[in-house]
């Protein structure tokens, strides 16, 4: 009986700590509000917009990978150019972005092959060699399962023209293509993803990036060393944020969202893919993971109940369920539809409640080990994120 009781005390703090992170989510998703409002009447005050470059590693036919890459080619903005990055001549998405570059000539394109890359980490790497051939100063990079806005460019661009910025980078909405479990996954994007991102911008700034968008100045990158540096970490998006901030500049979250495309997924691709995720934070954010732990509601609403009919406290139980039910329902539409406009988390919440179990049994995982796998490479990490050993054959695609 004892060991009910232990349990139920366990399931009442995880209703406390996961009620009050969502107190600070929705704080958060306050001050993104008002941030978003600041920025867009800062961008309607431009009197004279920079040239920047786009930067776009590509790997392979992805879902919607056409509209994803000709909506860069729809922006409202006067003067950008695309480069495109594939470590191989033969990387089917190239003729994809052939075909694409050729319908909108009026945009200056340019497309690289980098080669096997040498580095560890391979988008650092091709990163590395599109900033090498860009010839502005702002550069945009953004993933190829990305699709945006017309407006995306000037939303994302005027917070750089503050000279204390030197890195930006944005929340974005999960786009399921079909299927089940991709949009479990996409609306963990939408919601888990975003609660955490405000919050943290909330309580100490931004000290990290998001991989589908960071856009960067050169004299900030170099400050820092360049993409080089980057090159032996599995979370080079983290890390860049991480490394700017330090280096004295402002690391800005922008009021812009995107659409992440999720293609169809199983259950283990989603697995595999949400675990990556989360040994890669725990190796980058020690603490901050642990206290993921402390976020997640559906795990101790059901310890509740199960500790609470062991105990004879069924009424007590009943009630710590019906509470994590309701915390997640109102983060998804709160943040979900709030924050990213997602309407799948508007209106099916109930997946979210899916993905904050599927979320807590990954985050337990995470702790078991520190192999990974990415496109069927073997990754060995080390402490601060670093990659300690990379087997197989490299890709081009980022870890994520």
């Amino acid at each position: 009986m004892w060991i009910a009781y232990i349990f139920l005390g366990v399931a009442l703090a995880g209703a406390i700590s996961s009620n009050v992170f969502l107190v600070l989510a929705i704080l958060g998703a306050m001050k993104f509000h008002r941030d978003a409002r600041g920025q867009r009447l800062a961008a309607e005050g431009v009197a004279t917009w920079p040239s920047v470059s786009l930067l776009k590693p590509v790997h392979g036919l992805e879902a919607r990978l056409k509209e994803n890459l000709e909506s860069f080619f729809h922006q409202d903005y006067p003067d950008y150019e695309i480069l495109f990055a594939a470590d191989r001549e033969d990387n089917e998405a190239l003729a994809v972005v052939r075909g694409i570059c050729a319908r909108y000539p009026q945009v200056r394109t340019q497309l690289v092959v980098t080669g096997p890359p040498q580095w560890l980490n391979p988008p650092a790497y091709s990163f590395h060699h599109m900033a090498g051939l860009a010839k502005h100063d702002i550069l945009v990079t953004s993933d190829s399962d990305v699709e945006v806005q017309p407006n995306y460019l000037r939303e994302v661009v005027a917070p750089l023209l503050d000279a204390q910025v030197g890195m930006l980078t944005c929340v974005y909405r999960g786009k399921s293509a079909g299927g089940f479990w991709s949009a479990v996954h996409a609306v963990g994007m939408s919601v888990e993803m975003t609660a955490g991102v405000v919050t943290a911008n909330l309580l100490e700034g931004m000290k990290f990036g998001l991989g589908p968008t960071i856009v960067v100045r050169k004299n900030a990158l170099q400050k820092i060393g360049g993409y080089r540096v980057l090159g032996e970490y599995f979370a080079n998006d983290f890390m860049i944020g991480n490394l700017i901030e330090k280096a004295g500049y402002r690391v800005v979250l922008s009021g812009h969202i995107i659409d992440h495309v999720v293609s169809p997924l199983t259950l283990r691709q989603v697995w595999e893919h949400e675990l990556r995720w989360a040994k890669s934070t725990r190796l980058s954010r020690p603490w901050g993971h642990l206290g993921t732990g402390l976020i997640f509601a559906i795990p101790y609403g059901i310890l509740g109940l199960l500790a609470g009919a062991a105990s004879g406290h069924l009424w007590l139980g009943v009630t710590l369920f019906c509470i994590a039910i309701a915390n997640r329902v109102v983060e998804s539409w709160v943040i979900g539809w709030g924050v990213t406009r997602d309407r799948v988390a508007r209106d099916a919440p109930w997946l979210y409640l899916i993905r904050d179990l599927l979320g807590f049994v990954v985050w337990c995982a995470s702790y078991v080990g520190q192999r990974t796998v990415w496109r069927n490479i073997p990754y060995q990490l080390a402490g601060g994120g670093r990659i300690a050993v990379r087997g197989g054959s490299p890709e081009s695609e980022p870890p994520k």
